[in-house]
Parts: structure tokens; sequence; C-alpha cells
């Protein structure tokens, strides 16, 4: 396993990250003595998407629920408490 120096590895990031993306991992060291192995992350799995209506049948919305509270905002909105 190829090892970098520190100063070397921050003048390099970006091409030692692509390298690691691409499955070859490496160890940075500083003055000479190893301090992180970088490793590729291993591919993630695409979680399913939940879809709007997941819910269905599982709650009722009342019939009135658009009124539901009319008055009391109408007396706040008119200075009436």
């Amino acid at each position: 396993m190829e090892k970098v120096n520190i100063h070397d590895a921050k003048t390099h990031l970006s091409r030692l990250v692509d390298r690691a993306a691409k499955g070859e991992a490496f160890i940075i060291a500083k003055a000479g003595k190893p301090m992180v192995k970088v490793v590729p992350l291993e591919p993630m799995e695409a979680k399913p998407l939940q879809r709007t209506g997941f819910m269905v049948g599982q709650m009722t919305v009342p019939d009135d629920f658009d009124e539901m509270g009319r008055a009391e905002i109408e007396a706040m909105f008119n200075g009436r408490s």
C-alpha cells in the first residue's frame, strides 16, 4: 500500500481522492509515521422512495376541516377576543 507524506497529500488531495474512489487505498504519514488510512467507501444502496399516499385509509379528515376555527380567527382579525 502506498504511503503519502501529509504535505504531498495536501498538495495532491484531489488526485488522491479520485484514486481512492477507484479502489486504491493509501496511507497518509507525518514525518514517516503512518497517521491515517484512506480507503474507498462501500457503494450505498438506494433507498426506495416513499410516495405520497402511503397512509391511505389510516386517517380521516373531517368534512368541515376548512371551517374549523373560523369564528375564532375572524374574531381575532376584527379585534374581538
